[in-house]
């Protein structure tokens, strides 16, 4: 799973609800963190969703953002009350939040143009245009390229790293180092920032990384000629986990949607019941949208928890990376699995609710309109409590890094919606968290973690990762789309 990188370890001992309220007062009584904005009365719900994505994430840029640097350095956190920021930089997982919190945020000022509302268009389009093509172009601080043996050849790649490098280009990319989820949750935003601004090397770029990912995928056949699937966390593990294959899902049937009726083709492996690998060529509609339902059929198949409706974490695997020799040339080979384990996290269920609802969009199959209602349910009923933290409010998980995995699946919701009206539920659920921390707890354009509760009384332990204020604003800013489009 994507909290247990190297890089990452040691915030496992770190609760991200660690700047949440040490007072036992009732947490409805609050604790204003100097600000106290009113309800919003006469402006529509989606134009003071995406007025408040657009104030969280410029004061983010400030405060998280090295002033002095053009290469968009991105501390892990920051600390609204003392002003401290971090000299610790964000993975480039941690730096994808900020691409997508604009681009959801471009996306809801198209949207409110689209039904007569062009005001903060108008007003914030060009400059988030332009600081959506700076954050893409400095991503490859954390880019560098490396020779990989996959199932069905060897290949150089130039990928992303976990961690980010002095110099483009530079990064260390080799074993563990570079994961398939990152680059995952990077063709997601590329993509989207590709629909949004019509900029042909956005595309390009997923693309890339969707081969590599692909090339990922085990394509080694059982013993009755099937393909064993999945794709392991990275090319240095044999472990396959539900981050690094449910996150895959919707892009891919989003490029098939854009290569709908086009002529382009691709080629690609796979392995012949005699073991010999050999070339495919079809069009990239039918080649992304198959493979869609391949990643998507296999998570369901290997991951799924159907006594609660969720996700298990990941699939053990036996061993180290197994090779094998055909014809005198070497290549991955299979690694048997040890069954599904691990704890249920919400973004393991959300991208799997955003891939049904993705496949149902382009094909409109009623087994993944199906997928898309029952997942919305079970998940909902799963991951939220009521009255946990605040009466009549529901709560969610906020240990580790759930705070960004919970804003995953209600992006799941958001996507499902149109299908699956049990997603109202979970929407309407952050709606209400985000606007009573809003209006309880706004500390210089900043949330705190723990929406219901506020900032914990001791104000050096209000370092936030930069990760939940980018997700606050994506929040808000999906929530804004939803609402026109309901």
């Amino acid at each position: 799973m994507k909290i247990s990188h190297i890089f990452l370890a040691a915030s496992l001992l770190v609760c991200a609800s660690a700047c949440s309220s040490d007072d036992p007062k009732d947490p409805s009584e609050g604790e204003p963190g100097g600000n106290t904005p009113g309800k919003p009365s006469t402006e529509s719900v989606a134009v003071v969703n995406t007025q408040r994505a657009i104030s969280i994430i410029d004061a983010a840029v400030t405060n998280y953002f090295d002033p002095q640097s053009s290469s968009m350095v991105m501390a892990r956190k920051y600390n609204p009350f003392t002003g401290n920021r971090s000299s610790e930089v964000g993975s480039v997982w941690m730096y994808t939040s900020s691409i997508e919190a604009v681009n959801a945020t471009m996306i809801a000022m198209k949207d409110l143009k689209d039904n007569g509302k062009p005001e903060l268009y108008n007003a914030n389009w060009d400059r988030y245009k332009t600081l959506l093509d700076k954050l893409i172009d400095n991503l490859d601080f954390y880019a560098g390229t490396f020779t990989l043996t996959s199932y069905t050849g060897t290949n150089t790649w130039t990928v992303y790293a976990v961690n980010r490098a002095s110099g483009k280009g530079s990064a260390d990319v080799t074993g563990v180092l570079n994961v398939y989820d990152d680059q995952q949750w990077l063709v997601r935003e590329l993509i989207e920032a590709y629909r949004v601004t019509g900029n042909a090397k956005y595309l390009e770029k997923a693309e890339y990384l969707t081969a590599y990912v692909l090339d990922g995928w085990d394509c080694t056949l059982d013993s009755n000629g099937n393909e064993h699937g999945g794709i392991t966390w990275g090319p240095g593990y044999t472990t396959k986990h539900s981050c690094s294959n449910g996150p895959m899902v919707a892009p891919l049937a989003w490029l098939s949607d854009i290569y709908k009726g086009k002529a382009d083709k691709i080629t690609y492996k796979l392995i012949d019941t005699d073991k010999k690998r050999y070339e495919v060529t079809e069009s990239k509609y039918d080649y992304y949208l198959k493979m869609a339902v391949k990643v998507y059929d296999w998570q369901k198949r290997k991951l799924y928890n159907s006594s609660n409706g969720v996700f298990y974490d990941m699939l053990g695997a036996n061993g180290g990376i197994a090779y094998e020799t055909i014809n005198g040339v070497r290549y991955r080979a299979n690694n048997p699995d040890t069954g599904a384990t691990g704890k249920y996290y919400s973004y393991n269920t959300g991208t799997m609710i955003s891939g049904a609802a993705a496949i149902a969009s382009s094909t409109g199959d009623s087994k993944y309109i199906s997928e898309a209602q029952s997942l919305s349910q079970t998940s909902f009923n799963h991951f939220a409590q009521l009255g946990v933290s605040l009466s009549g409010y529901y709560s969610f998980n906020l240990e580790g890094f759930s705070p960004w995995f919970n804003g995953v699946l209600m992006r799941g919701w958001a996507e499902a919606y149109s299908v699956a009206p049990a997603a109202a539920d979970g929407l309407k659920a952050f709606q209400q968290n985000l606007d009573y921390g809003y209006s309880h707890f706004l500390e210089s354009d900043m949330l705190p973690v723990n929406l219901l509760a506020g900032w914990s009384r001791d104000r050096a332990k209000c370092d936030t990762e930069a990760m939940f204020t980018f997700v606050h604003a994506a929040e808000y800013a999906v929530l804004a789309s939803y609402e026109l489009k309901k």
